[in-house]
């Protein structure tokens, strides 16, 4: 068996493979010993410690079982079967040795059993055998059933939100009712002399009448309960969260009606428990979200796995599904050959997450960090509460375009969505490309100091690490906004007109530009050419096309000084201390002259030249 020691699936199968292994050592055939009968020998192999070997081998998944016959490979199977799978293989290869040696039916123990079943209780005719199947075939229904039934939430005995309204909420019975049950509840933090607060409380209100029966609203005075919103940590007011089971996510949309109830509606459908879907069910699921998490398992996916997936929802309400499945045909449509494996399918577009570990797979905050670098769709919406999340530390290119207009706003958000298709492809055939010249470079050096025989040099090129690291990049997004709605805003900062049509910029917010035209200097318009052409020549190092600003020449001389300071401080305080050192030179210099009693470039009377500066002190004779 070739396994690893730190893999969740090898740690599962490793009894059932030490007991298969006892049960065949301590059987015999016709009153002769197993292991004198035939010639077959089991044995494990570390792959971790014994990584080229099993490299040799085509190892490429495990835990695998193998069997050799003179090195040659006979039969295999792969991941942590049940002990009648692995035994089917080796029977089968021990007939073909010596045929006619085996028995029929062979009565398997359980795994980590201490002594091999009694063959007396075996079944003696096919009759008691098909009840008995009946029998296991209504368990296995009825343990499904059961099991089904585990994995649905359940239901509340009492009816939330009884009254349709906002329940006010003091230190006791918040913990009463939401900390120390599993209920949901929505609640906003508030102080009566905020402003905003006081104009968001009708919104609230006509979204709790519209939860009643649903879900449970609440809110807490924080004038009254003042301790209690402390120990909440809030950071200003109105503050919303989301509660559920000692797990709270904040709510960071707009005040509307609309979006509270929008929100409470995708918050109930993710208390309904993570959604175990099949292939057909998850391509009905892609015609209405275009971000979708797909959590893929097996029969060996461990319990700890599945409690880590289970903090993962709160995070993602009002954001993306998260679904997760066992169907292999989705297995083969996204490529899953090891489990459990996190996905997310953005309009039918895979991205993965990398790391496969046990420890990074139930890291919690290092699975959150990888989903909310990837929950937005391919082309999202510009609006009011994600404009930071897109804009900021990224170079966008921003469809302007006009949703009234059904047909033409159909064509261009098809033609940003094949330009961002198009540059991600681009970019990451570009990476790997990157990557494998970095790996060429690094044998090239190790092959040269091998032929020298330099063994230092050997051990330098082997500790050349390769670091493609995404963070080291200008990411590159793509969105689009409402002209119609936002055409303020476009004019101010743009100095574009919606009413002349659909157009396309490329902004830089980080250093305050943006392009608008082509290298030709026409308009970008929302055309993949058009968008592609003009982006290979703003992403080059210096950009091809001048920018223009979103901000005065005046404010972008003391935005470059204060980016100078952030980007290099280490060399901004250097200059700061060299114009300081410098001034005071000159200051010193400047007061030293001024205490002297004459200036240098003054002219000195002739009789004090003769003189001298202290006078005449010769001693010499005067007549």
């Amino acid at each position: 068996m070739a396994s690893g020691p730190y893999c969740p699936h090898c740690q599962l199968f490793a009894p059932t493979y030490q007991t298969l292994y006892e049960f065949y050592y301590t059987s015999s055939v016709s009153g002769v010993p197993f292991e004198k009968e035939y010639d077959i020998r089991f044995g494990t192999l570390d792959c971790l410690a014994n990584g080229d070997l099993c490299t040799a081998h085509e190892i490429t998944a495990y835990p695998r079982t193998i069997i050799y016959k003179n090195g040659e490979k006979l039969d295999f199977v792969g991941g942590a079967k049940s002990m009648d799978v692995v035994s089917g293989m080796i029977e089968k290869a021990l007939e073909e040795e010596e045929p006619g040696t085996r028995p029929k039916e062979l009565l398997l123990p359980e795994p980590e059993a201490t002594e091999s079943p009694d063959p007396t209780k075996a079944r003696s005719s096919d009759a008691e055998a098909e009840e008995a199947e009946k029998e296991d075939t209504t368990a296995s229904k009825t343990s499904v059933l059961k099991s089904e039934e585990k994995t649905k939430p359940a239901k509340p005995t009492v009816t939330p939100n009884k009254e349709g309204a906002s329940v006010p909420l003091t230190a006791e019975s918040f913990q009463e009712l939401v900390t120390m049950t599993q209920e949901p509840w929505f609640i906003k933090f508030y102080a009566p002399w905020c402003h905003h607060c006081q104009a968001m409380a009708p919104n609230w209100q006509q979204m709790a009448k519209e939860m009643k029966g649903r879900l449970n609203v609440g809110e807490v005075n924080c004038d009254v309960e003042s301790r209690l919103c402390k120990d909440v940590r809030l950071k200003g007011y109105p503050t919303i969260l989301f509660f559920k089971g000692g797990e709270r996510v904040e709510y960071d949309g707009l005040r509307g009606f609309g979006d509270l109830l929008q929100y409470a509606e995708k918050a109930l459908d993710i208390c309904e428990g993570i959604k175990d879907v099949d292939a057909a069910s998850f391509a009905e699921l892609e015609k209405t979200e275009d971000v979708i998490f797909v959590y893929f398992y097996d029969q060996a996916t461990a319990s700890e796995d599945f409690q880590a997936l289970e903090r993962l929802p709160l995070s993602l309400i009002g954001r993306a599904k998260l679904v997760k499945t066992d169907d292999p045909e989705l297995y083969d449509r996204f490529k899953i050959t090891t489990w459990p494996r996190l996905i997310v399918s953005r309009e039918g577009r895979p991205t993965y997450y990398t790391p496969l570990t046990p420890r990074e797979m139930r890291d919690t905050h290092m699975v959150l960090s990888w989903i909310k670098s990837v929950w937005l769709p391919i082309v999202p919406e510009l609006t009011a509460s994600n404009a930071r999340e897109i804009m900021d530390g990224k170079m966008v290119v921003l469809g302007i375009l006009n949703r009234e207009d059904k047909d033409s706003f159909t064509g261009a958000l098809h033609e940003m969505k094949e330009a961002a298709n198009d540059w991600m492809d681009k970019q990451i055939q570009a990476f790997q490309l990157e990557r494998q010249n970095l790996r060429d470079a690094k044998q090239l050096r190790l092959e040269e100091a091998e032929d020298r025989g330099d063994q230092r040099g050997v051990r330098a090129a082997k500790n050349i690490r390769i670091n493609m690291d995404w963070a080291d990049r200008k990411q590159v997004a793509f969105a689009w906004v409402d002209g119609t709605f936002w055409q303020r805003w476009i004019r101010t900062t743009y100095g574009i007109d919606t009413k002349d049509g659909d157009r396309v910029i490329i902004n830089d917010e980080d250093n305050r530009r943006y392009w608008d035209q082509t290298i030709n200097e026409y308009n970008i318009v929302p055309s993949r050419v058009s968008i592609l052409e003009t982006l290979s020549k703003v992403t080059s190092n210096p950009p091809l096309i001048k920018p223009k600003l979103t901000i005065s020449a005046f404010e972008k001389v003391f935005f470059d000084i204060k980016m100078n300071f952030i980007e290099h401080p280490y060399l901004s305080i250097g200059c700061i201390a060299g114009i300081a050192f410098g001034i005071f030179s000159w200051y010193r210099g400047n007061q030293r002259r001024n205490r002297l009693p004459f200036k240098l470039d003054e002219t000195l009377p002739i009789r004090e030249l003769k003189d001298g500066l202290l006078g005449n002190t010769a001693n010499g004779k005067k007549d």
